[in-house]
Formats: C-alpha cells, sequence, structure tokens
C-alpha cells in the first residue's frame, strides 16, 4: 500500500518540491477544523464506531494530517484522516497526534482525494468522482470536459473517430493516473463507472452509504417513475431483495405478461406490489396526485361493488 500510495502522489504532484512535513506533534482537537471541500461524503456508521472503540483503548495510532490556516495562528485544517478525526471526538479526545504541512488549496485537497480512493470500503460511486476530480485537476479542465475526452479517448481508441483531438499529453496523463491507481482500467472505467453519473440521485446515495449492490441499483434505476422507484429502493433495502426478486416486481409494475393459464396469478401478483410501492411512495405529499388517487381508489371500489 505504501509503494502505491507513493506512485500516485508523485503522479499528482510530478516533480515539483513538495512542503516537508514538520514532524509529529500533538495539537488539541478544538485547534482543528473540516474543510470546506471535502471528498467523502459517507461514513459507515458501524465501521466507525469500530474505530472509536479502537481509539478509547489504544488512541490515535497514526496521526491526522493537517496544513496551517493562512492568518490564524494555531489553528489547522484536516487534510487527510477524517475517520480518526471523527473517532476521537465521538471518543472524547481533547488532543491528538498531527503532521502539519504546508499545502496550497490544490494540492490539500489532491491529498483529500488520494487518502479517499484508496480506502478499502470505497464505493463506486465516490471511486468514479474522485477520480474525475483527479483528472480534473491535472488536465487543468472541469470534470465535464474530462468526461468528454474520455469518451473521445475511448472513440479514438477503437477507430469510431479518425480525427485526434487529445493532445499526447493528455492521454499519458488519463493513462498514468488509472495505472498508478491500480483500481481500474480507463477503458473500463468509461464503461462501467461513467454511466453511474447518470443513475437517479437517491440510488446515487444508496451507493454511497453501501445500501445496495452496483447490480441491483442498476435494474431499480430503469424505473421512470420517481415515486414508485423510491419506493423499490426503500422496499429492496429493508427488505434484502435478490436482483431476481428486483426485476419480478418491476417487470410486474411495466410490463407484466399474461396468458389465460397464468392471467390471475399475474394479476394479483401486480396489485400486491402496487399496494406495497404505494403505502411507501411519497404520492401522499402531494395533493395533485392525492386527488388522482381517490379518483382511481372510486373507479375500483365501484367495479368491485358491481355485481
Amino acid at each position: 500500500m505504501t509503494a502505491s500510495r507513493r506512485s500516485l502522489k508523485d503522479f499528482v504532484f510530478g516533480d515539483e518540491p513538495q512542503a516537508q512535513p514538520s514532524g509529529q506533534q500533538i495539537v488539541p482537537l478544538t485547534a482543528i477544523t473540516l474543510p470546506t471541500s471535502q471528498p467523502r461524503r459517507y461514513f459507515d456508521p458501524q465501521k466507525l464506531q469500530e474505530l472509536t472503540n479502537s481509539v478509547r483503548e489504544h488512541g490515535i495510532l497514526e496521526p491526522l494530517l493537517v496544513r496551517p490556516l493562512p492568518d490564524n495562528e494555531g489553528k489547522y485544517e484536516l487534510v487527510a484522516g477524517e475517520r480518526r478525526y471523527r473517532a476521537a471526538v465521538a471518543s472524547g479526545l481533547s488532543e491528538v497526534p498531527v503532521t502539519i504541512r504546508t499545502l496550497s488549496d490544490s494540492e490539500a485537497l489532491q491529498l483529500s482525494l488520494i487518502e479517499n480512493l484508496q480506502r478499502e470500503d470505497l464505493n463506486p460511486v465516490e471511486e468514479t468522482e474522485g477520480i474525475l476530480q483527479l483528472l480534473s485537476f491535472k488536465l487543468e479542465m472541469d470534470v465535464s470536459e474530462v468526461v468528454a475526452r474520455l469518451y473521445r479517448m475511448r472513440n479514438e481508441a477503437s477507430g469510431i473517430v479518425s480525427q485526434n483531438v487529445l493532445t499526447n499529453s493528455e492521454g499519458e496523463t488519463i493513462q498514468s493516473l488509472f495505472d498508478s491507481l491500480g483500481l481500474v482500467s480507463w477503458e473500463s472505467f468509461i464503461t462501467t463507472r461513467l454511466p453511474l453519473l447518470k443513475l437517479p440521485e437517491e440510488i446515487k446515495e444508496a451507493l454511497r452509504s453501501g445500501s445496495i449492490a452496483y447490480t441491483k441499483a442498476q435494474v431499480i434505476a430503469r424505473v421512470k417513475d420517481q415515486d414508485l422507484r423510491q419506493a423499490l429502493l426503500e422496499e429492496a433495502i429493508a427488505s434484502d431483495l435478490s436482483l431476481t426478486q428486483i426485476k419480478e416486481k418491476i417487470a410486474a409494475i411495466n410490463c407484466p405478461k399474461t396468458s389465460d393459464k397464468g392471467e390471475n396469478a399475474t394479476l394479483k401478483s401486480r396489485v400486491d406490489t402496487t399496494y406495497s410501492l404505494l403505502k411507501k411512495s411519497k404520492i401522499w405529499n402531494d395533493p395533485q396526485k392525492q386527488k388522482h388517487l381517490e379518483q382511481l381508489l372510486a373507479q375500483i371500489e365501484t367495479l368491485l361493488t358491481n355485481k
């Protein structure tokens, strides 16, 4: 892991001189503030509690990386080690070991991204966003431009387009980052990771939190109706539905296949599924949809009472 980190840091900072650590120090926990821009968004509560228990027993074993805050002597901004920081706060520690480095805003954020990308519990959404942010720094372009460059790079490699719009430097930078990370090839990243950016936000949040597997999330994302999709997502998580069960529920709602033999069973399955999703739907917060629902219920009641 050490060699991998050194390789990636070399890629990020190149041959530019880096600020040297000023050595390990002990500072008050209250002297450390979290950065306004944090690459990591989700912390598994169970794993954080396990780390907190360890910190209570053994203390902080690996120093946090911080940088001095300009015009605020004795105050620092956290660069890397947010899990340890949160565990220290939860443990009630008053001071923690730190390594202090003078870093620019860009360098600090890149180091935070590097640490985040090398976590063992990295989820695919954060991995995708982190890699794109690093490429954005190195290529000096917006993330949207990076995505466009990646698709263009794939098209050029496969011969779909003949005109080369990527410079050799850009192509080498992209290749070097993926080689340094060792997580996924740039080709696989384009095929399996970039599509994540188009997923509905609630699906991405579920992936960030590790609540659902990527394969299940992809299938649920195909449900067009937002309320039904949200309800199915919640049911899939709460009931730990299998991929097959999720597909069956979607099929029952969207494209039921009926036959003379199985028509009644399929119809009953659709009713059960729709009722289950309806109970968890956000339709109850929408007066307009509630009015429509009342009309539909009235039709069903009329149908049931007519002999």
